[in-house]
């Protein structure tokens, strides 16, 4: 009997011992199947460089820029160049209506010559004692007012035929032929394409933490992914806000560059605002907004990961400076931080 007994106990256990197993292996495929999947870095310590992006524009740098107008209201006769067109020191732009300035070329001659006149009369009768002094005095100031006219009758006369002051390229054209033209309305600017700058507007916050001599990293086009032109200097900051655009302007000048940058051309900069040799940094993505904060959430050795809150300082637009909270080394959350709680099982996926 109690062989028997002892054959129908050995399946029982067996079967107990069976039924533990598997519910062991169950409770650690469920536990696996909970994990949430993230992606990590390694939060580093490496030299930071603050910068700041800005779009700016190739503009004709000071002095090397000429804008030619009407002497005196007229109207145009003949346009030799157009915008674009390459230019030489001294070469006919623009031909205006000289007849109503020659006319006053005349006129002035003709009142020069009654005012020498007068004036020779004046002296002979001043020194014959027939008129007082101050009559010859009036004589006197007559005739140089005349011939100051003549003299700037002549000088708008040639001004009439616009011709470049420089060598360049015409970067505006506003003449029209047959067209009426004033004084006060610019019709060609001649613009040096060796020399030129890069102006970049930034806001009056920004504009603060800028100064001459920081190094501007430039691209072409609109973004920090566009082709690569060079290195710049800063070499200006505006003093006054735009009111249009209620932007500071920064002036960048570029020495050298990997290929000619042209008039108009839109250029992208990183003007660099600091550097720190021993920064801890991390990716902008494993930061969680925290109220008025930011924190990270740190793996462990066992794939639990705790909530970190953490001092944010500089960015670029890949990674952050962290002031306080991390001190490098540490295994932060990337992809998936958002939503995830403290203390939570995580499971790192692959790229």
């Amino acid at each position: 009997m109690i062989m028997s007994r002892g054959k129908a106990i050995y399946p029982l256990l067996v079967l107990a011992m069976f039924s533990a197993c598997t519910k062991e292996k169950s409770g650690s495929d469920e536990a696996t199947a909970t994990a949430v999947g993230v992606r990590t870095a390694v939060v580093t310590i490496q030299p930071f460089f603050e910068t700041l992006g800005s779009i700016g524009v190739v503009e004709p740098r000071i002095g090397h820029v000429a804008l030619l107008s009407a002497p005196a209201p007229t109207r145009v006769i003949q346009v030799f160049v157009s915008a674009g067109q390459k230019v030489s020191k001294g070469q006919t732009l623009v031909v205006l209506d000289q007849s109503s300035l020659a006319e006053t070329v005349r006129s002035a001659q003709a009142a020069l010559t009654a005012a020498q006149r007068a004036y020779e009369r004046a002296r002979s009768l001043t020194q014959a004692g027939i008129i007082p002094r101050k009559d010859l005095e009036q004589a006197t100031a007559d005739l140089a007012k005349a011939r100051a006219d003549v003299v700037t009758g002549r000088r708008l006369l040639q001004l009439s035929v616009l011709r470049s002051p420089i060598s360049g390229i015409v970067t505006k054209m506003n003449a029209v032929l047959g067209a009426a033209v004033d004084t006060n309305q610019p019709l060609v600017e001649i613009s040096d394409p060796s020399a030129v700058d890069i102006v970049m507007s930034v806001g009056p916050t920004e504009a603060a933490t800028v100064h001459p001599g920081a190094t501007v990293n430039l691209r072409s086009g609109e973004k920090s992914t566009g082709e690569v032109i060079g290195v710049g200097t800063v070499i200006d900051v505006a003093g006054t806000v735009d009111s249009a655009s209620r932007s500071v302007s920064v002036r960048i000048r570029a020495a050298t560059t990997r290929r000619p940058i042209r008039l108009g051309e839109t250029i992208y900069g990183e003007i660099t605002l600091s550097t720190r040799q021993n920064a801890v940094t991390a990716p902008l993505e494993a930061l969680v907004p925290d109220g008025d904060g930011f924190k990270v959430f740190v793996v462990d050795p066992k794939g639990i990961v705790h909530s970190r809150s953490v001092i944010v300082g500089g960015r670029t637009d890949k990674i952050a400076e962290i002031k306080s909270g991390l001190t490098g080394g540490e295994t932060v959350v990337t992809y998936g931080a958002y939503g995830l709680e403290d203390s939570v099982k995580v499971v790192v996926q692959k790229k």
